[in-house]
């Protein structure tokens, strides 16, 4: 246990170094906000899965049953549990809201957001309309597959 103590603290020594030596450019570059964070299930019986999820002292918080989805939230920790609606389970970021749902102020419009990631050379698997203003989504995935959905439900921060 102790040589991965030691390893541990040599990572953390190495990881800290360079964080301190980064060229100014990088210090100072704004950190893109997501939104609201959650993750979104596919499930085959909503029921049961809310049943489940409860059993960890998850609390229905938003969705609608009878439509075949709901939010469940445990702390920070949010969950979106949908029934026919997704292939696959996927990570969910809502721009503009905060944990709570309430709309911010500023914030980092989708549109934004999806130009930002386009010039970085990611690719969209689904564009929102760069023509509109307020609620819009995109989707991405990561290297494996895996979805990410930017998802704002709220009109457009006024600049």
């Amino acid at each position: 246990m102790k040589a991965v103590t030691n390893a541990g603290v040599l990572a953390v020594v190495a990881i800290v170094g360079t964080i301190t030596t980064l060229p100014a450019e990088t210090k100072e570059k704004k950190t893109l906000e997501l939104g609201n964070f959650s993750v979104s299930l596919t499930v085959k019986d909503i029921k049961a899965s809310k049943a489940f999820y409860e059993k960890l002292d998850f609390k229905e918080v938003a969705g609608k049953l009878e439509q075949n989805w709901i939010v469940l939230q445990n702390g920070n920790a949010r969950i979106g549990l949908f029934q026919g609606m997704f292939d696959k389970n996927l990570m969910t970021f809502n721009p503009g809201w905060t944990k709570d749902k309430e709309t911010m102020k500023d914030f980092q419009d989708v549109r934004e957001l999806q130009r930002t990631f386009k010039a970085r050379g990611i690719t969209m698997t689904t564009e929102a309309d760069e023509s509109t203003e307020g609620p819009a989504y995109f989707m991405i995935a990561d290297p494996d597959g895996n979805p990410l959905l930017f998802d704002q439900h709220v009109p457009s921060p006024k600049r």
